[in-house]
């Protein structure tokens, strides 16, 4: 029996992961890829209501949504391994490491996995200093892109994107179609809007 005098725990969605009243599911659009997509997503960003990684993994049909920071080295060079692809890592331009190899994809869509690193810049940072099999990885990085949409999130710089949109860019660039993900966009841009108008702070881009 029930003991009436204990906090009633709100529905939550299987799919999403958030409370059934502010659920996204409504917005996920199935897509499929060329590209293989991999999120490492931080664990802190997992019950973060403007987090888009989960509306990302939701719509596209394949990839793989890894929860962790420090991940143990054989657990994250299967992951990285899965599928015979070559693993591309979705990251901005830093000085490379001695070891490091240039940073080109191979040829063909279909031989590549993008890694994308769920987190803010600073969690990212310490993402990537803790996993070194990560900063070995060539990388792809996005340069001259518009400035987000992602307006319920503070940025440091406009052109800094959502996980979402930086995935849609890189996917599209990696399979030289840039019209595919533009229904990934459009609902990235419906799940904003429902954030912003369920909650005005968010509204501000707090």
């Amino acid at each position: 029996m029930t003991d009436p005098s204990s906090p009633t725990k709100r529905a939550t969605c299987a799919a999403c992961l958030r409370a059934q009243s502010a659920c996204i599911c409504h917005w996920v659009r199935p897509l499929s890829s060329r590209a293989g997509l991999l999120i490492l997503q931080h664990p802190l960003e997992v019950r973060n209501a403007k987090n888009s990684a989960r509306l990302l993994h939701l719509c596209l049909a394949g990839s793989r949504l890894e929860v962790g920071e420090a991940f143990a080295p054989g657990q994250l060079a299967a992951l990285l391994g899965a599928d015979g692809r070559t693993p591309l890592l979705l990251y901005p331009d830093t000085p490379p490491s001695p070891a490091a190899p240039a940073p080109l994809p191979p040829p063909r869509p279909e031989d590549v996995t993008l890694v994308v690193l769920d987190a803010t810049w600073r969690k990212s940072r310490k993402m990537l200093h803790l996993n070194p099999l990560l900063q070995s990885l060539p990388r792809l990085a996005l340069h001259d892109v518009a400035p987000s949409a992602y307006r319920i999130r503070k940025a440091h710089a406009a052109h800094q994107l959502s996980t979402l949109e930086a995935a849609a860019l890189a996917l599209a660039r990696i399979e030289g179609d840039p019209g595919r993900y533009e229904p990934l966009l459009a609902a990235f841009d419906g799940f904003v809007q429902q954030l912003a108008a369920h909650d005005p702070y968010l509204a501000k881009g707090s």
